[in-house]
């Protein structure tokens, strides 16, 4: 069977699994949404009184009471933060490395399953194009049948066609909404956790302070 007749056959089939697919990945859209609007909202906290808390405790030399308020909170930026914490002893250098580290995983953890939005929001709209491809095919082997003359196997044809076009671009638009909804959020979160290491680190690079605390 030549490669024509076989596309020849895949367009016989319809664009009916086009539109089952597209189902389907606007149900994942939905489902990874979900899933991700509560594990961020889970993991935060209020992040002025933990910045204050902190600034408090590290500013008295109080390691212990600064990591009981890390701890105490359920945020991705205390995670970073008490990553930090716990290298103190090895200086200011390898606390600043420990945040790095510690905030590139984070990161990866709450991006994870994005990318499958992205990917449903670029690609969606041509799988729906394939959907229109292959109705039109149709439609043209339905005007070939009828010699020439429109019937109604025609009009179903084309619309749908049409319909696939329009549920890709429905099942994309919202998928590009969220992937660049819940980066712009990761993205806040990132940078609130950077500026709360950074200010963590000037304590801990105050040599007065590690030292009483090393004391302790």
């Amino acid at each position: 069977m030549s490669i024509e007749n076989k596309l020849r056959a895949l367009a016989g089939v319809g664009a009916g699994w086009v539109m089952w697919l597209l189902v389907g990945l606007s149900v994942m859209v939905v489902a990874i949404a979900i899933e991700r609007a509560l594990v961020l909202f889970r993991r935060s906290d209020d992040l002025v009184a933990l910045r204050r808390n902190l600034a408090r405790a590290l500013d008295r030399g109080d390691l212990a009471a600064a990591t009981d308020h890390v701890r105490a909170s359920s945020s991705f930026e205390a995670q970073v933060l008490a990553a930090g914490l716990g290298a103190i002893a090895r200086g200011p250098a390898a606390v600043e490395e420990k945040l790095a580290s510690e905030g590139e995983l984070t990161r990866l953890t709450m991006e994870r399953r994005l990318a499958l939005l992205g990917t449903v929001g670029s690609n969606a709209p041509f799988v729906g194009l394939l959907g229109t491809v292959i109705g039109i095919i149709r439609a043209f082997h339905a005007l070939d049948a009828s010699g020439g003359q429109v019937s109604t196997a025609l009009m179903s044809e084309i619309g749908e066609a049409l319909t696939a076009t329009a549920v890709g671009l429905f099942v994309a638009l919202p998928a590009v909404v969220l992937f660049n909804f819940f980066q712009r959020q990761i993205s806040a979160r990132v940078a609130r956790t950077h500026a709360l290491g950074r200010e963590m680190l000037s304590f801990v690079k105050d040599e007065r302070r590690l030292l009483g605390a090393e004391a302790e």
